[in-house]
């Protein structure tokens, strides 16, 4: 009886293992010369670079979390962003990640993006920086201290990312053009958060603060 019980132990202690790896291979699997490939699509908004672009309405994506991209895709993908009346940035943005066939494909765009430079965008909002950073206390608690992102509670990178950018979004937030599917958690979880700033000027210079973090 002992004897069926180890070596049950030790069959189970295995297949976990070969489990482990096997997860340990699928994320490393990924094809960064298939992502290039497939990236060509996405640099005509997003730039050559991921650099983003203010003129085509496109956010950086370089230097962006991979787990932070993944879910954005797959809001897009599954319609939990980009359906919201008034959203007409994101209503553009869907079909092409909807263009992304499988989880592969995703996996194999995102490996391409994490090779891509990072810059520090252009600084074209104006506020009040100290009073911003005041305002950011609150989301320093998902976002981080340096604003560098906690993927334990769901709080992408802010630092590094272009500004005109921040305020939109948190006026996505604010109008419940994100965080309205009952699927996007993180997103509903942001949606208080954003309606503390009330008013353009508080959104300004919270934008300021974290420009001061890149």
């Amino acid at each position: 009886m002992l004897r069926v019980i180890v070596l049950r132990f030790f069959a189970f202690i295995l297949g976990t293992l070969l489990i482990t790896f096997s997860s340990l291979n699928v994320a490393y699997a990924a094809d960064v010369e298939a992502g290039k490939m497939a990236y060509a699509v996405c640099a005509a908004c997003h730039g050559a670079n991921g650099e983003g672009n203010v003129a085509l309405n496109s956010p950086k994506i370089a230097g962006q979390e991979p787990w932070y991209v993944r879910r954005q895709l797959e809001l897009f993908r599954s319609g939990a962003r980009g359906t919201a009346a008034g959203d007409i940035y994101g209503m553009q943005m869907r079909p092409m990640a909807m263009s992304i066939v499988d989880e592969a494909a995703i996996e194999n765009l995102i490996a391409y993006v994490q090779t891509l430079p990072v810059n520090p965008p252009a600084i074209t909002v104006e506020g009040d920086a100290a009073a911003g950073k005041v305002a950011y206390a609150v989301c320093a608690a998902c976002h981080g201290a340096n604003a560098e992102g906690l993927e334990q509670l769901g709080g992408p990178r802010l630092a590094g990312q272009e500004d005109w950018y921040l305020v939109r979004q948190i006026n996505n937030f604010k109008l419940g053009r994100r965080g309205y599917h009952a699927s996007d958690i993180f997103g509903a979880q942001m949606k208080p958060m954003a309606s503390i700033l009330v008013d353009d000027q508080a959104i300004n210079n919270v934008t300021a603060y974290i420009n001061s973090l890149r």
